[in-house]
């Protein structure tokens, strides 16, 4: 879901004229469904794991802000670097609480992969998708604050 915003030069928030909106409640509705369909993998060593079995299954890595050791930024980064080699959408979200809330985790949380669905893809997931496809060239992608409840 898009809509204009004035006319101002682009920025990460309004770039070629379009604004992004809800994307918040998207990442929400598509991490809650997909956990309740048994499309996630939780935990960076997870995910790492899933994606040198089979990197083809995933359409989504979300991504929360990281220790900052320098250990944590490696494996960030080579995930990054990884999941864009294979076409996956990375979404940087705001908080790793949050993200651990959503897909109901008692550890925190930094990273979440999303298998593709066997059906068509959701409304929320497509919103996500085409997100991810306005930002998909920016070296650094936006981040995205998740909703608090």
């Amino acid at each position: 879901m898009v809509i204009k915003t004035s006319d101002s030069a682009p920025t990460m928030e309004s770039k070629v004229g379009f604004k992004t909106v809800g994307i918040g409640a998207s990442v929400r509705t598509t991490l809650v469904s997909a956990l309740s369909e048994g499309r996630t993998v939780i935990g960076m060593a997870n995910a790492i794991q899933q994606l040198r079995e089979d990197p083809q299954q995933f359409v989504f890595c979300f991504m929360a802000p990281s220790e900052h050791d320098s250990g944590s930024h490696m494996q960030e980064v080579l995930l990054e670097a990884f999941c864009f080699e294979h076409d996956i959408y990375i979404i940087k979200v705001d908080s790793a609480e949050k993200l651990s809330r959503l897909v109901q985790s008692n550890e925190l949380a930094w990273c979440a992969l999303v298998e593709k669905p066997q059906r068509k893809e959701s409304r929320s997931e497509n919103i996500l998708i085409d997100h991810c496809e306005l930002y998909w060239d920016e070296p650094a992608k936006p981040v995205i604050k998740l909703p608090e409840k």
